[in-house]
């Protein structure tokens, strides 16, 4: 019986992947190397190997995990077959989905659980959050000035004030979900978002 090898690059993704699902549930204060490494299966030296400490673990977890995620967002944002505030609302009502599953509301927000932790404690972390914030912002202030140029919103809205409400919003409803486990205020997201956004 052969055993499976992986190349550097697959146990670098794989620490990344099981080390990160510990810190989303545990926060960075409450995981060590050592839970990382048990997670992943591996031994303590060979996360020494790939990271230079745990935050620099942190670090590449940020964007290991929220570069697809952003790279999901602009697709969604920018998916010519759909008006611009159709591609919006129906990328909040598939989360809307997703977290109303019951693995879904399980869900934590590796982001804002860093961002309360570390942001000020470590600026590198804050800056990248910071960062990933920034360009989430960046692209939906993007496809509501389409929407605009196509009348669909008022002239006068000032698109990159909105995005930010938006976003903002979500990530209000992200801690409410990570602290109660409640829908109700994914639900009123929701509800709130058609009614802002829908002719």
């Amino acid at each position: 019986m052969h055993t499976l090898k992986l190349d550097k690059h697959d146990k670098r993704d794989l620490i990344l992947a099981k080390g990160a699902a510990v810190m989303m549930r545990r926060g960075y204060h409450g995981t060590g190397v050592q839970e990382i490494v048990q997670a992943a299966g591996i031994p303590k030296g060979s996360f020494y190997h790939y990271f230079a400490s745990k935050e620099d673990f942190a670090l590449a977890a940020l964007a290991s995990i929220y570069q697809p995620r952003l790279q999901r967002y602009a697709q969604a944002l920018s998916n010519a077959d759909k008006a611009p505030l159709a591609r919006i609302l129906d990328y909040y009502r598939d989360l809307q989905a997703y977290f109303s599953q019951p693995q879904g509301v399980q869900c934590h927000c590796f982001i804002g659980s860093l961002s309360f932790e570390m942001s000020e404690a470590v600026p590198a972390i804050g800056e990248h959050v910071a960062a990933v914030l920034d360009e989430s912002v960046r692209l939906l202030a993007a496809c509501l000035r389409e929407a605009q140029q196509q009348g669909a919103l008022a002239a006068e809205e000032d698109c990159d004030n909105l995005a930010l409400f938006i976003a903002n919003a979500w990530q209000g409803v992200l801690t409410r979900l990570k602290v109660g486990n409640d829908l109700a205020p994914l639900n009123a997201f929701v509800l709130r978002l058609e009614r802002l956004l829908q002719p």
